[in-house]
This record gives C-alpha cells, structure tokens and sequence, in this order.
C-alpha cells in the first residue's frame, strides 16, 4: 500500500478530520483524511482504491475496537467524521458512476424517539463502506418509512431506537412494512434492543454495533 494511503487509512481510524483539528493529539499539524484524500486523488489513485484500502479498513479497524470495548462512541463518531470528510472527495466519482455504489440504505430513528448519535455513526459507517445512504433523521413514522421503500424499491432498511418506550413503536412500523413489502430486509439496532427482540417483532437483523450492521449487509452479496 502506498504511503498516502496507510497515512489517510490511520487518519480515519484515529478520528484525524483535517489538518486544523486537534485530534488525535498525536497528529496535531499533520494532514487528516480531507487533505489527504484529494492528495491521493491528486497523485493519480483510482477513487475505488482509496475507498477499498484506506476508507473502508479505517473505519473496519476503529469498528472491531468498539466492539471488543477497546473504542468507546465518542471515538467511533470522530472516526465517522473523517470518513466523512474524505468521502466528499469521492462523491462526485459515485455521481458519475465510475465508483458504484452498492445499494440504497434506508435508516431512520422512530417515531417517539429523538435519540440520533448512534444512528449516525451507523449512516455515515455504511456510507463509508460504499452504500447510498437516506437518512429520514429522528420521529421517523410509518408511512415516511413506506414512502421512501417506494421510492428506493431495492433498498435495505434500518431503525433505530434508545427508548424502550419505542420498541413498541419500532415493532408496529416493522409490521407495517412487511405488509407491504413482505421481503423487505429490514435491520434494527438501539441500546435496549437484542436478538430476541429483532427476531419477535419480525425483522431480519440486529446488531449491538455499526460493525455488525456493515458485516450483514456485505452477507446480501452487495
């Protein structure tokens, strides 16, 4: 791997946004993945490479430490964000087709819920790992959910919830939609959230962490 690429794969994994910020403290003054993603850009490297094997590993790394508890969520979200601040580098590459997306991910907080951290870290995580995300934001109810399956047919849906006064909001929306949409693959994730709840309310997956999430989706063969 070339030497810009492992510098822009650290920086996303340390959470090193720009060059103006000032963490991790360790790289203070030093090019993040803004600068260093059009750099790369910049020398010639195919914007597919630089998703593959620096974006995608970055945020892979800093997602195994969170779930083996050596990362806590205040690292994921700055990691998150120099993702983010890459990617707007390679957008224009995924508008013009020359970098292909690998599907539509349809996330959303529910309705009664105005917690939004986690699904973030999860939307820009799946964005990261090459996915058109469309984030409805937070209070997300059933027939803005509907709506927007309509208009992506083939996406994959995500709910989030903190609340366990929302579980049962969350459980009523995912009926409706496999009403409809009886095939709809649907994943759900939130603090008071488990296994058994995914499984009895009838969706598809669930996981503790944006790692997990990332995992099944490249299990659909995206």
């Amino acid at each position: 791997m070339s030497d810009i690429l492992e510098r822009l794969l650290h920086s996303v994994e340390s959470g090193k946004i720009n060059r103006l910020s000032p963490f991790p403290p360790s790289l203070k003054g030093q090019d993040g993945a803004d600068e260093l993603c059009k750099q790369a850009l910049d020398e010639g490297i195919k914007p597919d490479i630089i998703l593959n094997e620096a974006l995608i590993p970055g945020m892979s790394n800093i997602g195994e430490k969170y779930s083996q508890g050596r990362a806590f969520v205040p690292e994921m979200l700055i990691s998150a964000k120099a993702m983010t601040a890459a990617m707007k580098h390679l957008k224009p590459f995924f508008i013009s087709g020359e970098i292909k997306r690998k599907g539509v991910f349809v996330i959303g907080t529910v309705a009664g819920d105005l917690h939004e951290i986690g699904k973030n870290i999860v939307s820009m995580t799946i964005e990261g790992s090459g996915w058109e995300v469309v984030d409805l934001g937070v209070d997300v109810k059933a027939d803005k959910f509907l709506e927007t399956i309509e208009k992506y047919p083939g996406s994959v849906v995500g709910m989030s919830a903190l609340l366990t006064t929302t579980m049962a909001s969350m459980e009523s929306i995912v009926k409706e939609i496999k009403n409809k949409y009886p095939g709809k693959v649907i994943m759900v994730g939130g603090a008071p959230l488990s296994h058994e709840f995914c499984n009895s309310i009838g969706a598809d997956f669930y996981s503790p962490d944006p790692r997990g999430a990332v995992e099944f989706l490249k299990k659909l063969g995206a």
